[in-house]
């Protein structure tokens, strides 16, 4: 099951015959190009690895301008191997555009969540805040984190402050909106992780 990189352009709407608003997220999907393709008999799998974004060849490690060179393609930003069931007919060098989704009805999308550092339960959790009167000093801070008697220990998985995003997630089951095959532009319904310009990865939903 092959895929797509692409990037976040954003959100806006869409309307419906019967006039309904849907949010939507706009995304740059594609062209990409096969950097390689794997077999079964040389590497053990198969699979084929996608490039997409242009980067400039003196900001290119050696190894990875010779990897480039045998695509016969010029220096990518983002590399991603999708695994295969069988042999593909693609080889190296070609393109793979908006075509590979236009039959799909559902997508699944990854990408990198807003990172927004350390942040505490209120924020990080949608925990409640304390009573901000009589002379309470326990305003955004977290209660209890424990118990007196048994176990008397903090149980692992509680909600705590720490580290809030920058995290590799998918949202599953996305419906396809649109597909723009012109402008390699495909409209999902709902949000997608990450910000704007972000990087995502694109594949039909199972």
């Amino acid at each position: 099951m092959i895929g797509l990189i692409g990037k976040k352009l954003g959100m806006t709407r869409t309307f419906q015959e019967d006039g309904r608003s849907i949010p939507v997220t706009v995304i740059q999907a594609g062209p990409c190009v096969v950097t390689q393709v794997k077999t079964e008999e040389t590497d053990g799998y198969n699979a084929v690895q996608l490039g997409f974004g242009a980067k400039k060849a003196k900001n290119t490690p050696m190894p990875m301008q010779g990897h480039f060179r045998k695509a016969e393609t010029d220096s990518l930003r983002t590399l991603v191997e999708y695994r295969m069931d069988g042999k593909t007919e693609l080889k190296l060098g070609d393109s793979v555009d908006l075509s590979q989704l236009s039959e799909a009805e559902l997508v699944d999308v990854t990408g990198t969540t807003k990172g927004r550092g350390f942040s505490g339960t209120i924020k990080r959790h949608g925990q409640h805040r304390g009573p901000d009167g009589h002379g309470s000093k326990n305003v955004r801070a977290m209660g209890s984190i424990g118990m007196h008697t048994f176990p008397g220990r903090v149980v692992p998985g509680k909600a705590m402050p720490g580290q809030y995003g920058n995290k590799r997630e998918t949202k599953k089951n996305l419906t396809v909106v649109s597909v723009d095959t012109e402008k390699n532009l495909i409209l999902v319904k709902g949000s997608v992780p990450g910000h704007k310009n972000g990087i995502v990865f694109i594949r039909p939903s199972r």
